[in-house]
């Protein structure tokens, strides 16, 4: 397990180290050029001259990144060259995630939902949810928003003491969720997001998203609760990923055509949405797909 660790701390480096690699992509990309024409010499193969062909592709596309890129409050309502300058190498990304999940996740995921009953797997998701109360709070109160945090904490305490947080009886109180995360935060506060990011193994984010997942991984408290437990720690991770798939099975034949782009706008639309409604500047109430399974699974395990 210490070797999952460090890889999943050098993948979220990796996320994390975009910004740079565009600045030095030029001198990347031509290196490993100059590395791929050397290999065409020794074995000049269709499959090596595609791949120099779409290496050759990406840096002129990278060529193109500058440094103001990376100050842009991205929006799905943005042309792509502004919100998504660094479209070719997440596009590389998504195809990854998406080859992992069509051949491991997606598999895994659909045995979980027939062999595990509805009633529990909503219970793990509510007792899960609840674990993550305390640093919902603690965002909170970094935002200036005392009387939600003191909810929020109401909220845990209640589930805490009555269930173990397997069940929801704070929201029948009037103390609905409010989820929230480091990345949000530093939204809420100003801070532009930067251009799209497609993390590898993590899925749809933004440069401030990425630096705000770092944070939200060491803020947890189950972190810390099984600390001594690293076997335990990485499963329970492992399970919040297949559970989380399991949500979208039903609903994902809704992404038509361009999934990468649908994906990608969808994530923006909702984190515009998020920080704006914790400003009140939201005008109307937007319900997006995960906001009804939640609900749903929160009604399910209430019944």
């Amino acid at each position: 397990m210490h070797y999952s660790k460090l890889v999943f701390i050098g993948l979220l480096s990796t996320g994390m180290s975009f910004h740079v690699f565009a600045q030095e992509s030029e001198n990347v990309a031509t290196t490993n050029a100059e590395e791929g024409a050397a290999s065409l010499s020794e074995s000049d193969t269709p499959e090596n001259k595609a791949r120099f062909q779409k290496l050759k592709e990406l840096k002129d596309d990278l060529k193109n990144v500058k440094a103001s890129d990376f100050k842009v409050n991205a929006n799905a309502a943005q042309p792509d060259e502004v919100k998504d300058p660094l479209q070719p190498l997440n596009r590389q990304f998504y195809a990854f995630n998406d080859a992992l999940d069509r051949t491991i996740v997606r598999p895994i995921a659909v045995q979980y939902t027939k062999k595990t009953p509805e009633q529990v797997r909503g219970s793990y998701r509510l007792f899960r949810k609840n674990l993550g109360e305390p640093w919902n709070a603690v965002n909170q109160l970094i935002q200036g928003r005392p009387s939600r945090a003191a909810k929020t904490f109401g909220r845990f305490t209640i589930n805490t003491l009555t269930t173990l947080g397997l069940a929801d009886p704070a929201r029948r109180l009037g103390l609905p969720t409010e989820e929230e995360n480091f990345g949000v935060t530093l939204g809420y506060y100003g801070v532009p997001s930067g251009p799209f990011l497609m993390l590898p193994f993590f899925g749809p984010s933004t440069v401030r998203d990425g630096f705000g997942l770092v944070v939200d991984s060491q803020a947890r408290p189950q972190k810390y609760v099984m600390d001594d437990q690293k076997g335990l720690y990485w499963s329970t991770n492992m399970l919040q990923a297949i559970d989380t798939r399991a949500q979208v099975l039903d609903i994902e034949q809704i992404l038509q055509g361009d999934k990468y782009a649908v994906i990608r706008d969808l994530y923006l639309q909702r984190k515009s949405f998020q920080i704006a409604e914790k400003k009140g500047n939201s005008t109307e109430q937007i319900q997006f797909i995960d906001d009804d399974l939640d609900d749903a699974d929160d009604s399910n395990t209430q019944n």
